[in-house]
């Protein structure tokens, strides 16, 4: 039986855990498209090599410390990462108030490798194997638990919003491979596994939001950047961020679109 917390108390526990969370995923950004670790080694300045304190990566409070400075040889610290650790604790707070606790996590950690999957598609161009391999199986893992649990949680339903959501974009990419890529496809997968857990309607509103928001994104692009036809733009952003926003809004809009059905 869960201790009934005050939602504020449990939102605030949520935020501190998703700075920590935030501080850790700024080493995945970093490290995981170029093959790096995100062990070994220690976080340490890109231009003198001197190895940060461990007050110095405290999220957040690190950086404000060393006022966006090495300490060492004063290079600069890009505000990449505090912001992505305010971020991530912004998404955990919010995640705080949906029932019951433990979907709450599991949906706090889906948006926290959403923020970190849309982070690295914008600017490399690519959706890491290294991530939807070890997330797709360890939700699915975390969704069966709940399911057995009683936690609000369905295995079943995961399964086939993974399906549903995965098997058209992977038949898109097979027709249009200069589009969309295989990247994207299994993103999706682990976004239809997840979202479908909590109910199918998520899923719908996910895809519903990933893809037009992509369209409009490329659209923007071709106006305002002055991209070709030809040029790439990553879709993974906009389908992580389609997803995030599915965990809160997918009940709600369906039911809303439902209703203007005659």
């Amino acid at each position: 039986m869960e201790t009934a917390l005050p939602l504020a108390v449990r939102a605030a526990i949520f935020a501190v855990f998703g700075l920590v969370v935030g501080s850790f995923l700024t080493v995945v950004i970093h490290r995981v498209p170029t093959g790096g670790s995100i062990v070994r080694p220690r976080s340490r300045c890109p231009r003198c090599g001197t190895e940060l304190r461990a007050r110095d990566n405290l999220p957040v409070m690190g950086w404000v410390l060393l006022r966006g400075r090495c300490r060492s040889c004063g290079e600069r610290i890009s505000p990449e990462y505090p912001l992505i650790e305010l971020a991530t604790g912004g998404l955990f707070a919010a995640a705080a108030f949906l029932e019951p606790l433990y979907v709450a996590a599991v949906a706090a950690c889906f948006m926290a490798v959403m923020l970190a999957v849309a982070v690295i598609d914008a600017r490399h161009r690519v959706v890491p194997n290294r991530i939807t391999y070890t997330t797709i199986p360890a939700f699915a893992l975390a969704i069966l638990v709940g399911d057995l649990a009683g936690q609000g949680l369905h295995i079943l339903d995961g399964l086939l919003g993974m399906v549903l959501y995965a098997v058209p974009l992977f038949l898109i990419a097979l027709a249009l491979p200069g589009g969309m890529g295989m990247g994207d496809v299994k993103l999706v997968t682990l976004i239809g596994l997840v979202l479908g857990s909590l109910g199918l309607a998520h899923v719908g509103v996910a895809a519903f939001l990933g893809i037009v928001g992509g369209g409009v994104g490329a659209l923007m692009a071709m106006a305002i950047l002055g991209y070709g036809r030809k040029q790439h733009i990553p879709f993974g952003p906009f389908l992580a961020a389609g997803g995030a926003l599915a965990v809160f809004l997918g009940p709600p809009l369906s039911d809303w679109y439902l209703g203007l059905l005659p």
